[in-house]
């Protein structure tokens, strides 16, 4: 299945389409310079030819600034509006207006989520209460100016996942949204510490692929600084290895700062990093979803263990003179969802070349087969791989299966038949947002002796 890490910002930023001129022409000021030459030119020019280009400046110039507005949206401090509810609601109004404008409020569609804070924001001329969509009462949202601006802010706790309507004390129906919770914060193993030597990526492209013929893929090379060509390196390949390898993104897993920080403390080799995402059909539309991703990742047989080891692979040796270990104990295969189903059906299919496996929420389940991995294991002797795997409870149920089952039989097969291998289990929901904060752990034990 598709790894989905959707933030609350995009719905929320999605709501707030209405601009308060107000600040807008109090924001034009800035450009007080432009302005004034504008002007100046109408006062000095009295041709019609000059004002009709002076206008147009003009409506050009308001234009870019509501766009500007728009793009530069501010969310609202929702934990520090928690706490001024029925202390300081002037103050609490005052925040939430400076984000939100007034036909934005009027939707009823506002809300966002500060770590496991929620905060609604509409406005109306009589009381309002949030019910979710199984009928539960969520809260009554409180009063905080003349104007009408009625707000809930409150945390919620963790591991929320609901769809919500706003209701008037008359019984109208105002405003509705969804609300999905999940928050970890970052350990100091992912976050940048320029004490440590820093690795670097190296970006390439690959169209010319003999097992997948007709995809094209992007994927990204890490090289650790303390490489050096005259000592074997090891190797880690990810799945979906873009969004992985963006050590900026929020909720993701940041995985070259890990390595930078885990191989200058010793917790993990000298390890090269190989970071590739699925195939996209050649020609299919630019940003749309991998169409080959299910095919690669989710079937069983040695197809993807060979594109790495006969294609992939071999060309960043040759174009970064790598010089690779050759014992298997010192490759690793990692990814989520669909990318953990694959990465442990390459070490499966190639334990010769691949030892060791990291993967989350794996998609051991109906979708091309991989569901029939605990009954194989139970009954294939034991292949030499260590297997560091996390688990959520909240995890997909559909037609396909139910994945924490799915990764329960996982666990009890590897038990079984005695592997070395360790299972992590969480609250969270299908993604990658706890295996972002895990991935320090689950790296230092996987490369432990």
């Amino acid at each position: 299945m598709e790894d989905d890490s959707l933030r609350s910002s995009e719905r929320a930023r999605a709501a707030c389409t209405q601009p308060d001129f107000r600040r807008l022409f109090a924001h034009a000021q800035r450009y007080r310079v432009i302005l004034h030459y504008v002007l100046g030119g109408l006062a000095l020019h009295a041709s019609i030819s000059v004002m009709l280009r002076t206008l147009t400046a003009l409506f050009f110039l308001t234009t870019t600034l509501v766009v500007a507005q728009q793009s530069q949206w501010t969310p609202p401090p929702a934990i520090e509006i928690a706490k001024l509810l029925g202390k300081d609601n002037a103050l609490a109004s005052k925040k939430v207006r400076s984000s939100y404008g007034p036909g934005g409020l009027a939707e009823g569609k506002n809300r966002w989520i500060e770590e496991t804070t929620l905060l609604i924001a509409v406005t109306a001329d009589e009381p309002v209460t949030a019910l979710k969509s199984d009928g539960s009462k969520l809260g009554d949202l409180t009063r905080l100016d003349d104007e009408g601006l009625y707000v809930f802010c409150e945390d919620i706790g963790n591991h929320r996942d609901f769809s919500y309507k706003l209701k008037t004390a008359s019984g109208r129906i105002i405003g509705s949204n969804t609300v999905k919770i999940e928050y970890y914060p970052y350990p100091e193993e992912s976050k940048k510490h320029p004490h440590n030597p820093q690795g670097t990526l190296h970006k390439h492209r690959w169209s010319d692929s003999k097992v997948y013929p007709e995809t094209e893929r992007d994927f990204l090379v890490y090289i650790p600084e303390q490489y050096e060509v005259s000592k074997p390196a090891a190797l880690m390949v990810f799945q979906d290895g873009l969004r992985h390898a963006d050590v900026n993104a929020s909720g993701g897993l940041r995985a070259p700062l890990v390595f930078d920080n885990l191989i200058a403390s010793g917790e993990m080799p000298v390890t090269i990093g190989l970071f590739i995402n699925p195939g996209s059909v050649t020609g299919q539309p630019e940003g749309s979803k991998p169409r080959n991703r299910s095919v690669e990742y989710d079937s069983l047989g040695d197809s993807y263990a060979t594109f790495l080891l006969e294609e992939i692979i071999p060309f960043i040796v040759n174009k970064h003179g790598l010089n690779l270990s050759n014992d298997p104990a010192q490759w690793a295969i990692a990814g989520g969802s669909s990318g953990c189903a694959c990465a442990w059906t390459a070490a499966w299919e190639r334990p010769d070349k691949f030892g060791k496996v990291l993967g989350w929420v794996g998609t051991f389940t109906d979708i091309r087969g991989a569901n029939a991995y605990p009954s194989l294991i139970r009954k294939t002797e034991r292949k030499p791989i260590r297997a560091a795997l996390l688990g959520e409870r909240n995890d997909l149920d559909n037609q396909f299966g139910n994945w924490p089952l799915a990764n329960r039989q996982m666990e009890t097969a590897l038990a079984f038949m005695n592997y070395d291998y360790r299972y992590w289990w969480g609250d969270g929901f299908h993604g990658s947002r706890h295996a972002a904060v895990m991935l320090p752990e689950m790296l230092k034990w996987l490369w432990s002796e």
